[in-house]
């Protein structure tokens, strides 16, 4: 099996917002990235999108490492979070109901394809491919908005 990194953030400009995500992936010294945007959307959505995106740009099933900043999503797996809201039918430790379930459920659809674990890194600090992937992201918002300015010129 493949062993693939997949380092992965997500912006917002306001909070909902315009929101970016960006995504590295490195297999045998290769990179790749990849980004886009959402014209309406939050920080997490987009933390949770570039994961999802990550892992289906993989054309076949991998072992892999994702690196994220979100301890949103690194927490709900690597705490367990996830095995809690499924048996509580998507209720949060509150008894509220889970937000994003639609984007995590995508994403458990992923993790059915690869072997998957979680890496949380420290945010804006000196890791090359997480500071690589907040410039995607935040440059996917900067261009979303730059189109729209043109539209409305």
């Amino acid at each position: 099996m493949k062993k693939v990194l997949v380092y992965t953030d997500g912006a917002c400009s306001g909070n909902p917002g315009v929101g970016g995500w960006g995504i590295v992936l490195i297999y045998n010294g290769c990179e790749k990235e990849c980004a886009g945007y959402d014209k309406l959307t939050t920080n997490n959505r987009m933390e949770l999108f570039a994961v999802i995106m990550g892992l289906k740009s993989l054309k076949e099933a991998c072992e892999v490492e994702v690196y994220t900043d979100s301890a949103y999503v690194a927490n709900a797996f690597n705490k367990n979070w996830i095995q809690k809201w499924q048996k509580n039918d998507w209720k949060s430790s509150g008894k509220g109901a889970v937000k994003n379930q639609d984007l995590w459920q995508m994403l458990l659809q992923e993790l059915e394809r690869h072997k998957v674990t979680f890496v949380k890194v420290k945010g804006h600090s000196d890791n090359k491919y997480n500071n690589r992937c907040d410039e995607l992201a935040r440059g996917q918002i900067t261009l979303y908005k730059k189109s729209v300015e043109t539209i409305d010129a």
